[in-house]
């Protein structure tokens, strides 16, 4: 496609950039765009499994813990009310409360009722944002449910535990909303560079196969993990 339409297609400030990093080669520039969106399309199966696989352990584990198949729905009134989870600012003497979980589960109920379902663990499940998953990782919600969120590993490494596992999430959910937002993946400062999803893969490779290491193997059998394949073609095309 002529570059000028190419531009004006996709916003001639979105390509800015990759011309810049492409020294004015506008065939380059648009060969490392649609790269970039390729390997955003690579990491959607991974990521997608990631929070799958993530989330239904955790509800194994904490069914398990609290001898409860609907804990989700039950613990409103639990761990997820605890007196803990209020605190007085000592500056303003305001009442904070930190119902997130709570409120997470009850929007979850209101989305169900509005179609007219029945509410069950299982739908609220699926309902549920990653980011009620990752706060069970959060300081005050982690020590309330006695640490539990660390048993669905089978092999964590010495040295990690709640706040690497947190951190990890985090950057897992940041990178995830960055694909959903159609946002560059392949820069360093200006340079177009490949240090960023090389490093969330190996982040992503580690959790997954701390869970279980037969993940990423099955994922290969089945052909749903071609991050690897994409990396090293869009490396090929810096080399030109």
């Amino acid at each position: 496609m002529n570059y000028h339409k190419f531009a004006k297609i996709y916003s001639y400030s979105r390509i800015s950039r990759y011309l810049k990093a492409a020294k004015g080669n506008k065939k380059k520039a648009q060969a490392m765009y649609y790269a970039n969106a390729r390997l955003a399309r690579s990491f959607q199966p991974i990521i997608s499994f990631f929070e799958v696989i993530l989330r239904n352990h955790l509800h194994y584990a904490l069914a398990n813990h609290f001898g409860d198949v609907q804990w989700l729905i039950n613990q409103k009134t639990g761990f997820m009310s605890a007196p803990s989870l209020t605190h007085t600012n000592k500056k303003t003497g305001e009442i904070i409360v930190n119902d997130f979980l709570k409120k997470e589960i009850e929007r979850a109920e209101k989305i169900l009722t509005d179609k007219g379902r029945n509410i069950t663990a299982g739908r609220i499940i699926a309902e549920l944002n990653f980011g009620f998953w990752n706060s069970l990782y959060e300081t005050h919600h982690y020590a309330l449910l006695s640490g539990v969120p660390c048993t669905i590993f089978n092999g964590l490494p010495a040295g990690v535990g709640r706040k690497k596992i947190n951190q990890k999430i985090q950057l897992i959910r940041k990178m995830r909303n960055r694909i959903s937002h159609n946002e560059p993946l392949c820069f360093k400062d200006k340079s177009f560079d490949m240090t960023y999803v090389n490093d969330m893969y190996i982040v992503i490779c580690d959790f997954m196969s701390w869970i279980n290491p037969n993940i990423l193997i099955e994922l290969s059998k089945e052909n749903l993990d071609k991050v690897k394949s994409e990396i090293l073609a869009t490396e090929a095309i810096l080399k030109r």
